[in-house]
């Protein structure tokens, strides 16, 4: 017995079309909504229209010429890593303490894991490594002098 199709939420029916996109040859508006109501989402084509747009998905060709829809690539969707590591640390940093050769960020909880992921991504010449809980990021620098300028330089995106 088939479910009625539900309505939902904007994010959720989001992630659900860029997992049908990923998954299968969709090609065209009518396909997406086939491909939406099979796995139990109504909506309508105004909608997916909004969220192809929204989303930025690409209409391309596969190998044989047919057209179909696909996720913008990852790297394009980044932004530079230095204005990403600055935005985090704006929006959920709150302060930054040297500890011999070891910087600690102290954050919003759950930031933590997404401050080292912009440090690591950055490739930063003073950092060693870096390791995250839940509000604290442990940057490892290879000495003293390293440690205080990070937490210089960190300090400025505060």
């Amino acid at each position: 017995m088939q479910s009625e199709p539900r309505p939902l939420d904007k994010a959720d029916r989001q992630r659900l079309i860029g997992s049908v996109v990923s998954r299968k040859q969709v090609g065209s508006q009518f396909e997406l909504l086939e491909a939406l109501a099979a796995a139990g989402c109504r909506v309508t084509q105004a909608t997916v229209s909004r969220d192809i747009r929204e989303l930025g998905l690409q209409k391309t060709s596969d190998a044989l010429g047919r057209p179909r829809y696909v996720l913008p690539r990852a790297r394009e969707r980044r932004t530079e890593p230095r204005e990403a590591l600055r935005r985090i640390l704006r929006e959920f940093g709150r302060r930054v303490t040297a500890a011999q050769n070891i910087v600690v960020v102290h954050s919003e909880l759950g930031s933590a894991p997404a401050i080292a992921r912009a440090l690591d991504a950055l490739a930063h010449p003073l950092v060693v490594g870096t390791l995250a809980g839940d509000d604290t990021c442990l940057v490892i620098a290879q000495d003293d002098a390293d440690a205080r300028a990070l937490v210089a330089e960190l300090e400025g995106a505060l």
